[in-house]
């Protein structure tokens, strides 16, 4: 598949060799790993660190965080030897300005409804920053209301999430024009557990409008 082809795909909450391999070999421009408490599919960072050596060069490595300590995600991210930082919490823009200091690039995660609720002056802020619009819970595999998008995405890059499967991530994508897509649940076959073949399947849908 064509990596650099202008859809941005990420896959989410993988746990094992096969399955980073499966979205890797499938184009997939970044494989995500979840450290926040509380999910199925959260890893250690030594787990992450073995799975991240699998990953060639070019590929971002994403650490999901929420609400964590910014020590504690720095700490984490290093030892994992992340690329890349998600934050999907009630983060403040001063903790993205400090990851990327750090080295790190960031994508920061809001539901539809927490990103609508931003008075304009924050929007501007987030502006020049990567924003992932999620479910209001994110991992549960519903698909937010589109509707909701009528006070205008973000004006920058932005990623869509959140209830995105094989089945609708195309139509999603061709309703609501993001620049690239997150999934998890949507390509599992059962909760926490990625399929290798679901995986495939997702980028080739994704892939097949951009």
């Amino acid at each position: 598949m064509d990596r650099n082809s202008k859809m941005y795909i990420k896959i989410c909450g993988l746990q094992t060799v096969e399955t980073v391999a499966a979205a890797v070999e499938a184009g997939a421009n970044a494989v995500g790993f979840i450290f926040a408490p509380g999910s199925p599919r959260t890893i250690t960072a030594a787990l992450a660190a073995t799975l991240v050596s699998s990953v060639p060069e070019g590929i971002e490595t994403v650490g999901v965080f929420r609400d964590q300590p910014l020590d504690e995600v720095l700490a984490t991210s290093r030892e994992a030897q992340l690329t890349t930082v998600q934050l999907h919490g009630n983060e403040p823009l001063a903790h993205v300005t400090r990851l990327h200091a750090a080295g790190f690039r960031t994508l920061r995660a809001f539901s539809v409804a927490a990103y609508n609720a931003l008075n304009p002056e924050d929007k501007r802020a987030w502006k020049s920053e990567r924003i992932l619009l999620d479910a209001v819970e994110p991992g549960a595999g519903e698909t937010f209301d589109s509707s909701e998008l009528a006070q205008g995405a973000p004006q920058g890059f932005w990623l869509l999430a959140g209830g995105l499967n094989p089945s609708n991530v195309a139509s999603l994508v061709g309703a609501l024009h993001p620049h690239g897509v997150d999934v998890s649940s949507g390509v599992e076959s059962s909760r926490g557990v990625k399929d290798s073949m679901l995986i495939r399947d997702f980028i080739q849908a994704a892939r097949s409008i951009s």
